[in-house]
Order: C-alpha cells, then sequence, then structure tokens
C-alpha cells in the first residue's frame, strides 16, 4: 500500500498515531524535507529506504512509489500539515490511479489548527464569525480572479491565510480595501509549534512593518478577524438554559 501521510505543523508529537505507526512500519518513505520536521525519522525501522523529496521532482518522487510498489513494499509519502491543503497530492495521486496503484490518504493537523492554539484563541465565536476561509495570495501558483483577497473579505469572516506572510504589505492593504477596518486585529505565527515558534500580533494598520521589523518572510500562517477582539456571546451548548439530545436544561 502506498500512504499519503499529514505529518502536522511541525512538532513531532502532533502527528496521529496511525501515521506514526505507518511510517514505523515502512519500507520506503519519502518526505518533504523542507518542512516536515526530520524527529519524525527517527521512528522509521534501521533498513528502511528514505528519500527526501525537497531535492526531488515529480516523476522522480513517481518513479520510487511505482518501483517500490511492484516490489511489493509499503511507501509512507510524508508530507507537512494536512496534505489536502495546499499539499500537491492531486496530481500524485492521480498519476497511482493510472497505473492502479492503491493509495490511502492519512490526514494530519494543519497549520492554522497550531496557529490557533499557539495564540491560543478560538477561530468561531457566536455572534462573530461562524465561517473560517483558508486562502493564499497568488505566488508562482496563480489565484482565481474570483478568490480575490478583496473580495473574501467582503464577508469580514475569520480568515487563514497561508503562503502569503512574504507580502504582508499587500495582504493588509487588500483585507482593508474588501472591508475590514485597519484597527482589526492580526496574528502572524512563525513555525507554528516548532520549537522557535513566535507570534506577533498587531492590527492590519501596522502589521505590515512588525513582521518587517522582525524578519519574517516565510513559514508563517496569517490569521485576521473580528473573533480576535473582545466581544462575543457566549455558546448555547453549555448554558444551563440550554436543552439538546444529551442534557435537559434548567431554569
Amino acid at each position: 500500500m502506498i500512504y499519503f501521510i499529514g505529518a502536522g505543523p511541525g512538532d513531532p508529537e502532533l502527528i496521529t498515531v496511525k501515521g506514526a505507526k505507518i511510517i514505523a512500519g515502512a519500507d520506503v518513505v519519502i518526505y518533504a524535507g523542507s518542512l516536515v520536521n526530520p524527529a519524525l525519522l527517527e521512528g522509521c525501522r534501521p533498513e528502511a529506504e528514505v528519500h527526501n523529496s525537497a531535492g526531488m521532482n515529480f516523476d522522480e518522487v513517481l518513479e520510487v512509489i511505482d518501483k517500490s510498489w511492484r516490489q511489493g513494499k509499503t511507501v509512507a509519502r510524508v508530507h507537512t500539515g494536512d496534505p489536502s491543503l495546499y499539499g500537491a497530492i492531486q496530481e500524485q495521486m492521480d498519476a497511482l490511479a493510472e497505473r492502479g496503484i492503491e493509495f490511502e490518504v492519512i490526514p494530519g493537523v494543519s497549520s492554522f489548527f497550531a496557529a490557533a492554539a499557539a495564540v491560543p484563541h478560538e477561530l468561531t465565536l457566536p455572534d462573530v464569525s461562524q465561517t473560517v476561509i483558508l486562502t493564499r495570495l497568488e505566488g508562482r501558483t496563480p489565484v482565481p480572479d474570483r478568490e480575490k483577497l478583496s473580495d473574501l473579505a467582503r464577508h469580514r469572516s475569520t480568515m487563514c491565510i497561508f503562503l502569503s506572510v512574504n507580502q504582508m504589505e499587500r495582504v493588509a492593504a487588500e483585507l482593508v480595501q474588501g472591508g475590514y477596518s485597519a484597527e482589526t486585529t492580526v496574528y502572524v505565527v512563525e513555525r507554528a509549534s516548532w520549537p522557535d515558534q513566535r507570534v506577533i500580533k498587531g492590527n492590519l494598520g501596522n502589521i505590515a512593518d512588525m513582521v518587517k521589523e522582525a524578519g519574517i518572510k516565510r513559514q508563517a500562517l496569517i490569521m485576521v478577524g473580528e473573533v480576535f477582539g473582545e466581544e462575543y456571546s457566549r455558546s448555547k451548548l453549555y448554558d444551563r438554559g440550554f436543552s439538546h439530545g444529551f442534557r435537559k436544561g434548567s431554569p
């Protein structure tokens, strides 16, 4: 079997139990060395064949998987965070499916969860926002026109912006253009869950200067929204007067 595994945001203990077990038993491990914590490889079998995909292209990765599968080996293809977000796994899965190679995806903890935990703060609050938008600015990978940051900002919901901290000034400008006020709170979390994690708090009016002064240029998530303010309603779930299928409310 071929497994696509989400390695989590960085902390080696934030991989799922299932993912760690598969890596520990795999014959071949292909990991994204530019982002995946190498500490995760300490659990590999001594005789396991390990490849760092940071220096490999698509065809080379596919060749290793195909060859290993034909030899009856178990392959762990390890991606950072959760592979369904900016993981570039669809093209790999499609190529395997065309060859009749079976595979399974093991989800992981995304960096936006780790960033929220680092603050710490809830991303959805009653009467403030019940929606979280995951997005990015265009870089080498284009973004559809209908998903411009300024258009998404019109909802004024919570936003988690990936792969864009190197354009922080533009991010802030587009968010304000879209509808957020310049006073809206912003968190920038660099290397969430790693030992050298940094959390910067500002607002859309000053966050670009703060990020520049801190020298943050990559591996950071931007979180913005009115949920980071002080006003919100308490949840109904644990309200003493709220009844649901497992509890009857009391006066």
